[in-house]
């Protein structure tokens, strides 16, 4: 009985306090969250007008911030429980020290990338580089394709995107060596317009030139354009095609959309017109594949 007695004795003093402790932890981490939560979606309502897509970058900057704050403050709050449990355990804090040192060398040395993903975060995080919401290509290091898409969530260790095709990405900040940001400010979106060298390359501007005036006309369209779409003219000349480029300033991350729009404008207007587009030149052999001759 004396050890079920002591048991007993111990359950209801110190594990107590301590099942009270991780309570309270849990707890606390959960009010951190759900201010977090509340203050971002507070961010969103007022800068937005009613549009969740557009945001300006003074909201995408604290948007981002509160997300690190939040993660700094969870991870403070467990942090502290720790100790106090430790404490009720019996285990001496101040004991630890010097073993702690020795494994803080240890993991030192080991933990060298989530260092460097944390103070790149940091850098990222004051320096304003992208927030939430912000559209962007991150090359790591390494090479590779760029990830590509929406920002979703920043933290002082990882950059997540969600892609155009619904895939969420994880990039470790300290990876990261080149940023393109798509959605800063404003964007453009830029259409090339192929057509044969037989037609009039003067009256294929006046025909842009009214697609430019219509879309800019366009309530629906209007909204997410800043000044009317300019032809910038012939950019490039092929062997049977010219290129002719129309470009037009959209609102952050809009450029796709706009793009879209246009090209479909566009290949309207030249049907309306009784004109047609160059196709899309034919991929040319590679030289030295089997059963293929190799172009000259």
């Amino acid at each position: 009985m004396g050890p079920l007695t002591d048991l007993l004795d111990w359950l209801a003093g110190r594990g107590l306090e301590i099942v009270l402790i991780i309570l309270a932890s849990v707890l606390v981490a959960r009010f951190i969250t759900w201010v977090a939560l509340r203050i971002t979606d507070r961010i969103d309502a007022r800068s937005t007008g009613g549009d969740v897509l557009v945001r300006s970058e003074a909201a995408k900057h604290r948007h981002s911030l509160t997300q690190v704050i939040r993660w700094a403050l969870i991870v403070l709050v467990y942090t502290v429980a720790v100790f106090y449990v430790l404490d009720r355990l019996g285990v001496p804090v101040t004991g630890l020290v010097a073993p702690a040192t020795v494994l803080g060398v240890g993991l030192g040395f080991g933990a060298q990338r989530i260092v460097g993903d944390v103070l790149a975060g940091f850098f990222l995080i004051t320096e304003r580089q992208y927030g939430f919401g912000d559209v962007v290509s991150i090359a790591v290091v390494g090479g590779g394709d760029p990830a590509e898409g929406t920002v979703e969530d920043v933290t002082l260790r990882i950059t997540r995107l969600r892609s155009a095709d619904g895939e969420v990405v994880t990039v470790p900040n300290g990876q990261i060596v080149k940023v393109v940001n798509l959605s800063r400010d404003w964007a453009r979106a830029v259409v090339d317009v192929p057509v044969p060298t037989s037609l009039d390359v003067t009256r294929v501007n006046g025909i842009l030139r009214d697609v430019g005036r219509e879309a800019f006309a366009d309530p629906d369209l209007r909204r997410l354009l800043l000044d009317e779409p300019s032809i910038m003219g012939v950019e490039s000349i092929d062997l049977d095609q010219v290129n002719v480029r129309v470009v037009a300033r959209t609102l952050p991350g809009r450029q796709f959309e706009v793009g879209r729009d246009l090209r479909e404008r566009i290949v309207l207007a030249f049907a309306r017109a009784g004109m047609t587009l160059s196709p899309a030149p034919e991929p040319a052999s590679a030289p030295g594949r089997p059963g293929q001759a190799a172009q000259q």
